[in-house]
């Protein structure tokens, strides 16, 4: 038996860490995984790991896993040939779309789909060809406020300025818990040791959180924030930079920072400190501290732009950087300059071309608000949807109201999931397939690489053959394109592999054959531990996708958004508030089907403040109900001041036990799902994004 070292990436999640990974080969021709560690010679992660990626085993190894295509057959699995999958889809959809029009047919995409590289090259070739308004993804329960900001101020959605982590003297996070989530829009693996050294250098770490998480646990300062509130506080910091004098100008072309100004001028530290709940006070001295740093950064994640002011908040953050002279500048926010570069190959975007058939949400770059997938399901007429398709997703765990979602799956005429597990979602399916697991595939990250705090790239080579009869996730969205063109009667533009792509985009991506690395896959493959292009640089005005080839600072749509900011009804003074929260652990709701990743101290409990639990006569770990506009669940209660008083926590992507689920391990585990809580009809009015954090609750006893 021979022992083979390897080189690859993670990607479970956004930190894209670099692996030394050990095999062995064995007596039968097969090959066992004897160990993963991080890759201490990796050009960006420098060794970090952390438990998700040493579960890249278990994924290969999951008896739970589906390894060929299933069909559902009443109430049992059957297994089908691929070719066989693939006219059964061709002449289902064909079929309903015919009937009932091309928008009959949907699409949700999970947020997976980024990690694969085969599923960035391959899966509009199939998904194209369905020409339906009805596309859905997980942008819409996380991070469309950020594209949609940068859309509307720098001209392209994918041009979002990063943290410029290793050279700052000042750091303002916000909704933000790198510790838990590696960054996330701002890909950044080892992250505690990079905010570490700011500290030792001299810097500041401040995090503003209704939760006191991992990241703020370590800060200088941490500051609790009513939930849903980020906006005011956003809006009083920006306020008294105007007001005290302490803006700084910005070498970049400017348009409409005096209309900003002016619009926010009633918003000062006194009137919003009601709203946010930090002193007023405080708030300015926060300003200060912020404008007189040589170099600083405000970052604003997950948790304020899924609230009800998302983009108002994102566009905030953006604003408040410009005025201190810290965008586009070293030591404060940069856009990245990636080996593919895919500002510079893909258009910028839309939004609003189109709506919702039911509630008339937005699209956004050819995607609705997936808040209303049940709705255009579950409502008759013209334009219902009929059929679906998901895509490496679990929406019924991560989407608003996720029990309402499950009737309306449950009325489908059929459904297809490119998926390799039986979860709460692809449960209802007529038809899974499944591609190869992630070792079993070559990959490159074109996603995160956009949004890293170096510029760095690395091809990775398959670890592990592909089993007979598998195939990796691009063959299947060819072969069911194929089906699909023939079924219809049109010829299929041809393709090109995944890496004939991505050596297309590396030769005259902006480190390509002009320059003097000249990149190349081939050049790639000499270097398993990736190359550091060197540090983020000053460079959006050249970027700047705008019509005037200037920074947009006033954008109508935001400004607007003011004054249904400035009218919103304030939350009960009794009222408890639901928001989330993740672990290191987690990701992915599939991701609890892995013992070494559920193991240890329980963390599917709701957190609440020991004064809230008292008040309503409740103990720590006792059974509660919670309840929303739309559903109850019962859980632990965990009694805890991590969270501020007014506020529980409960985690994401929990609620296993539903029937039907082949996930032994995850419908083992106890816990609800926080998305039987959260509302489809909270939202960002302005992105359609869903209201994920700043849920009214309420708390009794089970």
């Amino acid at each position: 038996m021979t022992k083979s070292l390897h080189y690859r990436a993670c990607h479970l999640c956004e930190a894209i860490c670099g692996l030394a990974i050990e095999t062995e080969a064995q007596a039968d021709g097969s090959t066992q995984i004897r160990s993963i560690k991080g890759d201490a010679q990796d050009s960006f992660s420098r060794g970090h790991i952390c438990p998700k990626a040493v579960a890249l085993q278990d994924i290969q190894n999951d008896p739970d896993r589906i390894r060929q295509p299933m069909r559902r057959v009443g109430e049992q699995w059957q297994a089908i040939g691929w070719d066989e999958a693939f006219d059964l889809v061709a002449e289902r959809l064909s079929t309903i779309q015919a009937a009932h029009g091309q928008n009959a047919v949907a699409v949700y995409q999970g947020n997976p789909s980024v990690h694969n590289y085969g599923l960035m090259t391959h899966s509009n070739y199939f998904l194209g060809q369905l020409k339906t308004r009805n596309r859905f993804s997980a942008t819409s329960v996380d991070q469309l406020p950020h594209h949609l900001t940068s859309l509307l101020m720098y001209g392209h959605g994918l041009l979002i300025p990063i943290p410029d982590i290793d050279h700052t003297d000042f750091m303002l996070i916000l909704g933000g818990n790198p510790l838990a989530s590696n960054g996330s829009i701002m890909t950044v693996p080892d992250v505690e040791k990079r905010l570490k050294a700011i500290q030792a250098r001299g810097g500041k770490l401040v995090v503003v959180d209704p939760r006191r998480s991992e990241t703020a646990a370590i800060a200088d300062q941490h500051l609790f924030v009513r939930p849903g509130s980020d906006a005011a506080l956003l809006l009083a910091l920006l306020n008294t930079l105007f007001e005290e004098g302490l803006t700084r100008d910005s070498h970049l072309p400017v348009e409409g920072l005096e209309q900003v100004r002016e619009a926010i001028a009633g918003f000062d530290a006194q009137a919003m400190s009601a709203r946010c709940g930090v002193p007023a006070e405080t708030i300015r001295q926060l300003a200060r501290d912020f404008a007189a740093a040589d170099k600083a950064v405000c970052y604003g994640r997950m948790g304020v732009s899924t609230q009800a002011f998302g983009t108002l908040c994102q566009w905030l953050v953006q604003v408040i950087n410009l005025v201190t002279g810290n965008l586009d500048r070293s030591g404060g926010v940069l856009c990245t300059t990636p080996a593919v570069d895919l500002v510079a190959s893909t258009s910028g975007g839309h939004f609003n071309r189109w709506q919702s058939r039911v509630s008339g949400l937005p699209e956004y770059g050819g995607e609705l608000p997936v808040s209303a997938l049940a709705e255009e399901m579950l409502t008759p007429g013209e334009g219902q949807i009929r059929a679906l398709v998901t895509v490496a997703g679990n929406p019924v765990l991560s989407t608003p109201n996720g029990r309402q979602l499950e009737q309306a799956l449950e009325g489908l005429d059929f459904m297809l999931s490119v998926d390799f597990y039986i979860n709460e979602t692809t449960r209802y399916a007529d038809l899974i397939l499944p591609p190869t697991a992630p070792l079993e595939h070559d990959h490159y990250d074109t996603t995160f690489n956009v949004f890293a705090v170096r510029n760095v790239t690395r091809f990775n080579e398959a670890i592990l053959a592909k089993p007979d009869g598998a195939l990796h996730d691009w063959e299947i969205f060819v072969g069911l394109a194929k089906a699909f063109a023939a079924r219809n009667g049109f010829e299929l533009k041809p393709t090109l592999a995944p890496e004939q792509m991505i050596d297309m985009g590396l030769r005259f991506g902006p480190h390509g054959d002009s320059s003097e690395r000249k990149l190349s896959l081939a050049a790639l493959r000499e270097q398993p531990h990736g190359l550091d292009l060197g540090p983020l640089q000053p460079n959006l005005a050249a970027r700047l996708k705008t019509p005037s080839k200037a920074v947009q600072a006033a954008p109508e749509l935001l400004l607007a958004d003011l004054a249904r900011f400035a009218e919103q009804q304030q939350p009960a003074a009794h009222e408890l508030l639901l928001i989330g929260r993740r672990h290191v652990r987690s990701n992915n709701s599939w991701m609890h089907n892995y013992h070494r990743l559920v193991k240890g101290k329980p963390r599917h409990q709701l957190l609440m403040n020991p004064a809230d639990l008292a008040s309503r006569g409740l103990v720590d770990g006792q059974r509660v109900s919670v309840r929303s506009r739309v559903g109850s669940i019962e859980v632990e209660v965990a009694a805890s001041d991590e969270v501020m008083a007014g506020v529980v926590s409960l985690p994401h992507g929990w609620g296993h036990a539903r029937p039907g689920v082949q996930m032994d391990i995850a419908r083992a585990q106890p816990g609800a799902s926080a998305n039987d809580l959260t509302d489809e009809r909270q939202l960002d009015a302005l992105s359609g994004n869903a209201v994920l954090n700043g849920v009214p609750v309420e708390v009794v006893a089970a």
